[in-house]
């Protein structure tokens, strides 16, 4: 798994430069790069097109922006860094006050090195981020040239997808944003570690089938949801992947059934990690997790983080940088999706072949002398509960055992006369 962080770091980092927004070439150029990894399908929705309640926007694309002083040197420069200019804002080149100006630049004075990120999706505004000491620069008498080299068009939201076909057509919604520009954790930790959960996946042979889909936040995802309505009762499980790369212990959002399958599994999987990890009620303020759980919808989809938005200062801020993630963290995020994946994968329910009474086990190899202790304890609730209305997970939690345990115990008792899968 150490390459595997490597890897996603390597990716991260390819990413991190591009100007993403929710429509634009930087969407385009991010899921170009994302091909070459994977085979994904690029779709495109023109500009006007009404997907539920929203309407697709106008495309947004930016070449150059700049703030120059008197003497022509750029105080501010898109070209060092993306977050320097508000996302969607459109056209000007300009000559004004700094007091005309000032309106329309936007720090962070508790942390005077960073630049906030902010938006302008859907209201027609300009802006420029900048940290504080930036703004120290600035003289309140001086005049100042101001240049964002825009564009807002007719044109396509862009969005990337692709499935892993299983034995079952059912299938695990797998969803990551990828709208914001310069932003390590918040949303490339989730595309990068995506990616790698789809080429392990795509080496063995699963039951259920995996959609990974790619898309802007929001808007992307009701997107989807609108031109896709016919295979959404095919969804039986999802997750949302962001903030995952930070060094905070492993944070579990529910779905808005609060039971689904997928939160079952993480808090079991959870319950059996070190390190801290928790698990959350399902709130509708976060990140695309609203979108498959609003009221229409209700897929059980939950969402995985480390740290959670909003909570850790970096959040938003150009401190969410390549030096806030690290290789282990997104090795350790990969490893815990991994372990959800593989407990919901064989999650299976039993029948009791010889259900009066408890079998005999010496005669059939699996009596264990005195002492094995939890190993025969697994067998005998699994025999026990295998009545055809209880799954592997339902008597993990019912014993208080790791599913890994029961499971083993139910593969043991499979290959003999005593236990049988249940057809679906």
């Amino acid at each position: 798994m150490q390459d595997l962080g490597k890897q996603m770091k390597a990716l991260i980092a390819q990413l991190y430069p591009i100007c993403r927004s929710i429509t634009g070439d930087g969407v385009r150029e991010t899921l170009r790069i994302l091909t070459q990894e994977i085979p994904l399908q690029i779709r495109e929705v023109p500009s006007g097109t009404q997907v539920f309640d929203w309407t697709i926007p106008r495309e947004w694309n930016i070449r150059d922006a700049w703030i120059k002083d008197s003497a022509g040197a750029r105080l501010v420069d898109f070209r060092e860094l993306s977050l320097h200019v508000v996302s969607y804002s459109g056209p000007i080149r300009q000559r004004m006050t700094f007091e005309e100006l000032r309106p329309h630049l936007f720090t962070l004075p508790s942390h005077p090195d960073w630049v906030p990120y902010r938006t302008s999706y859907y209201t027609d505004n300009w802006g420029f981020c900048l940290s504080e000491n930036q703004l120290a620069r600035f003289r309140e008498k001086e005049a100042y040239d101001v240049c964002i080299d825009s564009s807002l068009k007719e044109g396509y939201l862009t969005y990337g997808e692709c499935l892993v076909p299983g034995k079952e057509p059912n299938e695990f919604l797998i969803s990551s944003h990828i709208c914001h520009p310069a932003l390590a954790n918040d949303n490339l930790s989730g595309t990068a570690v995506a990616i790698e959960l789809f080429k392990c996946l795509t080496s063995k042979t699963n039951r259920y089938s995996y959609r990974f889909l790619f898309a802007p936040g929001s808007i992307g995802a009701i997107t989807w949801l609108a031109l896709n309505e016919a295979l959404l009762p095919r969804i039986l499980h999802g997750l949302v992947l962001t903030c995952i790369g930070d060094e905070s212990p492993v944070t579990y959002k529910r779905s808005r059934a609060g039971d689904a399958e997928i939160d079952r599994a993480f808090v079991h999987v959870l319950t059996y990690k070190s390190g801290g990890n928790k698990v959350i009620d399902f709130s509708p303020y976060g990140y695309d997790e609203r979108q498959y759980n609003s009221p229409g919808i209700r897929l059980p989809v939950g969402c995985m983080m480390r740290a959670v938005h909003g909570t850790f200062p970096e959040y938003h801020t150009s401190a969410d940088n390549l030096d806030f993630i690290n290789e282990r963290s997104l090795t350790n995020s990969l490893e815990t999706l991994s372990e959800v994946i593989e407990l919901i994968e064989s999650n299976h329910t039993y029948i009791n072949n010889r259900p009066k009474g408890e079998p005999q086990l010496g005669r059939r190899g699996l009596y264990r002398s005195p002492g094995a202790g939890e190993t025969q304890l697994a067998m005998l609730w699994v025999l026990n509960l295998s009545d055809g209305s209880h799954s592997l997970l339902d008597i993990a939690e019912r014993a208080k055992l790791p599913f890994t345990q029961i499971k083993q115990a139910a593969g043991a008792l499979a290959v003999t006369d005593l236990l049988t899968v249940k057809s679906p």
